[in-house]
């Protein structure tokens, strides 16, 4: 048997692949080993994963965020190995699941765009060029934080058309001062912002809001694909909450730009088992 997670902020994705070709699956809380106590993941793995396990496990293929350091990997390896001592057990990052998932074995540049987003080159065994992620203060272009900020900017500033604004008001009747907070002084400010993409798609319709998200998928083409050598002659890839529920906008400014956009998926778990087959 083989295990195959995808751990995000939120939830982990589990696939369980058997010798004989069944495939379980489960959910449970996201771990991330920066912020949460390993005794986290113990839990998710003992309610939620070993009632599906039903032959020996031989292979553990872990992905997630906060797990680029050595000490992480560790942490992360050990709670499996308590579970599963025979087991070879691979720990990679958000990214490497992002090209393993979008690109397979091909070549090309696989990019995530959620509440943030990121990108690798794939040459297509290994990651060998990412250009920096330099966090939803600083960069995140086309991510949902970055959509957010800019449309809660425009509202404050009284920016944007004065219908989109009065709509916007009536669903979230938050004063300047009261959203400030949530910004600066509440937990997941950019999960905060991030969460008004969901106003902003509501609204596609309106010249505004279209733009908005066309601009903003301009700036990570701009800032992230098109710095990649060779950028044109490669398939890019997608996976993501933003690149999925936008995927028109997204497809139709990277032909605007000369780049093939070609896979766009939400979650990269469906990708990953695909990949992992060949491992049974």
């Amino acid at each position: 048997m083989i295990i195959i997670a995808d751990s995000g902020g939120s939830k982990i994705d589990w696939r369980l692949l058997s010798s004989n070709g069944r495939i379980a699956e489960a959910h449970s809380t996201g771990f991330n080993p920066y912020y949460q106590p390993v005794t986290d993941l113990h839990k998710s793995l003992k309610s939620v994963l070993l009632p599906l396990v039903d032959e020996r496990v031989d292979r553990v293929f872990f992905y997630g965020a906060g797990v680029s350091s050595e000490k992480n990997q560790d942490v992360v390896k050990g709670a499996f190995l308590a579970y599963f001592p025979d087991a070879q057990v691979e720990i990679g990052w958000d990214l490497l699941a992002a090209a393993r998932a979008l690109c397979g074995r091909e070549p090309g540049i696989a990019c995530i765009m959620g509440t943030g987003s990121n990108s690798c080159l794939y040459d297509g065994e290994k990651i060998v060029e990412v250009v920096a992620n330099l966090g939803w203060i600083l960069a995140d272009e086309g991510s949902g934080t970055y959509i957010g900020k800019k449309f809660i900017f425009d509202y404050l500033r009284k920016l944007m058309p004065e219908s989109l604004a009065t709509a916007f008001h009536e669903q979230y009747p938050w004063s300047r001062e009261e959203i400030l907070e949530k910004v600066y002084k509440e937990e997941k400010p950019s999960a905060f912002l991030a969460s008004f993409t969901r106003f902003v798609g509501k609204h596609m319709d309106d010249s505004y809001c279209h733009d908005l998200v066309y601009n903003s998928f301009a700036d990570f083409y701009e800032q992230t694909v098109m710095r990649y050598p060779n950028y044109q002659e490669l398939s890019v890839h997608f996976t993501g909450s933003i690149s999925f529920h936008f995927s028109s906008i997204l497809r139709q400014v990277g032909i605007d730009k000369g780049i093939n956009v070609k896979n766009i998926m939400e979650g990269p778990i469906a990708g990953l088992v695909e990949y992992h087959r060949k491992d049974i």
